[in-house]
């Protein structure tokens, strides 16, 4: 049956999911980028990105789980790139170039149509000006039962917890210290909406938990 996961997504060490004063230069915001070294350096990055080689152990072994079962992802606007308003052409295709990760459906929040891009490796984005429900309806169809991935960011995925849409979520925590930025949690009760956590694990670069929901999802 198909779940909805939030899976590999990185909180610094006081909760944020990217650092202050987000850019083009600076996707992740000011000091951001370092939450994703427990990532950079696995195994299933560096096939992700084209590279030969990469870690094993605790933290590929998350790394790999999160990619697994994927049979659609919605994303944030935001998640797939920095621009902002009416598209102004065709021109911006993501931020990974002309062969994404997905390798399946990927569902882009925005509130502003645009024709469905189509990728090489199989991945196809669609902007989805309906909203959180119209984007998971869609999702569920075109995963055709495996797995739908929340890729993020914070805000979208705080938008699925409030709606009670997500099943499980895992979590890198990154033993850094932000200061700033986009919150994930901050004013959400988790036990209130029936999450608890159900297994956690000390990797090599960051700790691992995982949280699942206690009550079907709707």
């Amino acid at each position: 049956m198909t779940k909805v996961r939030v899976a590999g997504f990185t909180l610094s060490l006081d909760g944020f999911a990217a650092g202050p004063e987000q850019s083009l230069d600076h996707p992740l915001g000011l000091g951001g980028e370092a939450l994703h070294r427990w990532l950079v350096g696995t195994k299933t990055f560096h096939a992700m990105t084209g590279e030969e080689g990469g870690t094993s152990g605790i933290d590929e072994t998350y790394a790999a789980r999160s990619m697994q079962g994927m049979g659609a992802w919605i994303l944030g606007r935001n998640m797939f790139g920095p621009v902002r308003g009416p598209w102004p052409d065709d021109s911006w295709k993501g931020w990974w170039g002309d062969t994404p990760p997905y390798h399946c459906p990927v569902f882009v929040l925005t509130r502003y149509a645009r024709a469905p891009v189509d990728m090489e490796g199989g991945t196809v984005f669609h902007f989805v000006i309906g909203g959180i429900d119209e984007a998971l309806a869609r999702a569920r169809e075109a995963a055709g039962g495996a797995d739908i991935r929340i890729g993020g960011g914070a805000s979208t995925i705080r938008q699925y917890l409030q709606a009670g849409a997500i099943d499980e979520l895992h979590l890198a925590i990154s033993p850094m210290l932000l200061g700033g930025g986009e919150a994930l949690f901050a004013g959400i009760d988790l036990p209130a909406l029936g999450y608890a956590v159900v297994e956690h694990a000390q990797g090599e670069n960051a700790m691992h938990v995982v949280l699942a929901r206690q009550t079907p999802s709707k």
